[in-house]
């Protein structure tokens, strides 16, 4: 069995991968261009890959590939159609990060709502020491504490959210974006209600046909003037364009980006090139990569690998 892991520099470098390596003939590339990949897949067994876009154009060499197994639970980079087309099954990998998101959640709403980087510099560029008091208070911060705290994506990373919103005195919320009657320990509202009336907003949905774009303009411009959104969920959720102009405009306090919409992101993105950059906490695509939660990762991309050639059919795609 010949196995192709097309993009390992994005499961970093202190990653071992020996868990797949001991499964056949492990082929590694650091970042495989998009040019190349035909040609490396040509003879695969299998691909594992993070972020790599897989579909005809990529796939169109690969005879022998059976199955792709995605370091991920996320699928959009896949043509799932084209792989059923071709016999090709897709894996991806569940649970292995919620810890980790939910935890990179609140680093952003706390960095955002204490004006950690602030303060930080004030003490850093010796404006603390300069100033002769013992305490600076240049900018307010907020207590989470009885905030309402609004989720887009009641699965598992937003129940671990929620559970944490909760602890920390939060009185917690959430919507669903199909509007289906849901099970919840928490109180479910329209997604009106969550936009108009959520100091913190944080989104944990997939990216799907009703999620795209679901955070736009007009809904933006629902929220408070006070209110935070955070989004480790999917870039296309959110439109950038809508969030920058809201954020310098006062229309809304400020947000926490983990994603968007290309990544790398563009010189030329909203979130560049706004003028308010203070107000907005950007992460490059890192919710879901504790040390603990990549290695996870590797070790249950291991195991549906070695389920589907045991003809157990587990995190099937299709």
């Amino acid at each position: 069995m010949k196995i192709v892991i097309l993009d390992a520099k994005t499961l970093g470098e202190d990653t071992s991968l020996a868990p797949i390596e001991s499964l056949g003939e492990c082929v590694v590339f650091p970042n495989a261009s998009d040019e190349d990949i035909p040609a490396l897949l040509e003879d695969a067994d299998v691909c594992v890959t993070n972020k790599k876009v897989l579909n005809e154009q990529t796939l169109y060499a690969a005879k022998k590939l059976s199955l792709i197994c995605l370091c991920a639970t996320g699928y959009n980079n896949v043509d799932i159609e084209y792989c059923k087309s071709r016999g090709i099954r897709v894996r991806n990998v569940r649970g292995y990060s919620s810890e980790s998101v939910a935890q990179h959640t609140f680093a952003l709403a706390l960095s955002l709502m204490e004006s950690i980087s602030y303060y930080d510099n004030f003490c850093k560029s010796g404006a603390y020491t300069e100033s002769g008091l013992a305490n600076h208070i240049g900018r307010p911060y907020v207590e989470i504490s009885n905030k309402r705290w609004g989720i887009i994506g009641m699965g598992q990373i937003g129940r671990k959210v929620a559970a944490i919103a909760e602890a920390m005195g939060a009185e917690v919320s959430y919507a669903s974006v199909s509007g289906a009657e849901r099970k919840e320990n928490y109180a479910q509202v329209t997604m009106e209600t969550l936009l108009s009336q959520s100091d913190i907003i944080s989104l944990h949905s997939p990216l799907t046909e009703h999620t795209q774009g679901i955070i736009d303009g007009a809904a933006i411009a629902k929220m408070k003037r006070t209110a935070v959104l955070i989004n480790v969920a999917r870039g296309a959720i959110v439109d950038s364009h809508a969030l920058a102009s809201a954020i310098d405009d006062g229309r809304i306090y400020g947000a926490g980006i983990d994603v968007y919409e290309r990544e790398p992101m563009e010189k030329d993105h909203p979130f560049l090139t706004m003028k308010k950059k203070d107000r907005i906490v950007l992460t490059p695509h890192i919710a879901w990569a504790s040390k603990e939660a990549r290695a996870r990762c590797v070790i249950k991309v291991a195991e549906n690998i070695e389920a589907y050639f045991a003809g157990k059919e587990i995190n099937d795609l299709w």
